[in-house]
């Protein structure tokens, strides 16, 4: 039985992630500041309390179990961080990738896998999906951070190159219960109240968290080649209208009054109100009003070799 290791395992991402690969036949080894009981109680399911940066900590899970799979979901948004990404996350992430990484490179992990997003992309002005080779410029704290991780595992897999990792870049998830992502699509963020333009026939690329569970577990089942090794756009198939969130939200929870605003040109005279700026670059869910125009999606085409995505905003669970 393989040992899996869920850093950032009791969050919304981890956790999902854990009893996915319970139910697969994994023993697991959750990882997280905080203890989460989703998953307590379950066969072959353990809890670890520890800080991001406790080395000593993290060098006894690894020495204790013989983990042979990394899950690195710790400094996720969603997971352990909330929507506002300051200076000391960055300064968290980097100090907790740097020394989790090398442990597992020099013990028996055989396997590695990223939690990272698609926020590292530069947004083209095309209607060309993003692919995996696609320009990364990264304009908010949450993509450094990421990108930063990203950099800080390609350099440690120089020296290690038997091991298999895979980076995997996330669109904003959410679930039936989980909606934040999904009603910040719809929040003007100067004032906070919920706006539509049009029809709302406009849409966001975003990612049920079961297509990650579902991605996930297949790279840690039959992921068996080097060539299975790189980085993968993981998100559903089809992007997700405004009008397609509205109803959503309106069958499943409670939404309030949706202002409806005029289409034809509204969203460039919008953006002019908008201000950005520091929240913007710090706040992860601010609404870019780029994406409603220019509707760009991840071209998860490689991704689909191992998975299909089979899970969207109108099936969620």
């Amino acid at each position: 039985m393989d040992t899996v290791l869920v850093t950032g395992g009791c969050g919304l991402i981890g956790q999902h992630i854990c009893s996915g690969l319970l139910k697969k036949g994994f023993a697991v080894v959750a990882a997280d500041v905080e203890a989460n009981p989703y998953n307590e109680g379950k066969l072959n399911y353990t809890f670890v309390q520890v800080n991001q940066t406790d080395k000593n900590g993290y060098a006894e899970i690894f020495e204790k179990y013989e983990i042979t799979i990394l899950i690195h979901a710790a400094c996720t948004v969603d997971n352990d961080l909330g929507p506002i990404i300051t200076d000391k996350e960055l300064d968290l992430s980097k100090q907790c990738d740097k020394f989790i990484y090398r442990y597992a490179m020099t013990e028996n992990v055989r396997k590695v896998v990223l939690i990272s997003t698609d926020q590292v992309y530069e947004f083209p002005k095309t209607r060309e999906p993003i692919r995996e080779d696609s320009d990364i410029k990264t304009n908010t704290n949450y993509a450094v951070l990421k990108y930063n991780s990203e950099k800080t595992l390609i350099s440690e897999m120089q020296h290690h190159k038997e091991v298999m990792c895979c980076i995997t870049r996330v669109a904003p998830v959410y679930t039936l219960n989980f909606t934040d992502n999904l009603v910040a699509k719809i929040t003007d963020p100067k004032d906070g109240t919920k706006f539509v333009s049009g029809k709302g026939q406009y849409g966001f690329q975003l990612c049920c968290v079961h297509n990650l569970v579902d991605f996930i577990l297949s790279f840690a089942k039959n992921a068996d080649d080097m060539k299975d090794a790189g980085i993968y756009n993981i998100s559903d198939k089809l992007l997700t209208t405004a009008a397609d969130i509205i109803t959503f939200m309106r069958e499943n929870h409670h939404l309030g009054t949706v202002v409806q605003k005029s289409s034809g040109g509204a969203i460039s005279k919008l953006k002019g109100l908008f201000g950005g700026g520091k929240d913007e670059k710090t706040n992860y869910r601010y609404l870019d009003l780029a994406k409603l125009e220019y509707n760009n999606m991840l071209d998860t085409t490689k991704a689909s070799k191992l998975t299909s995505f089979r899970w969207d905003i109108h099936n969620t669970k």
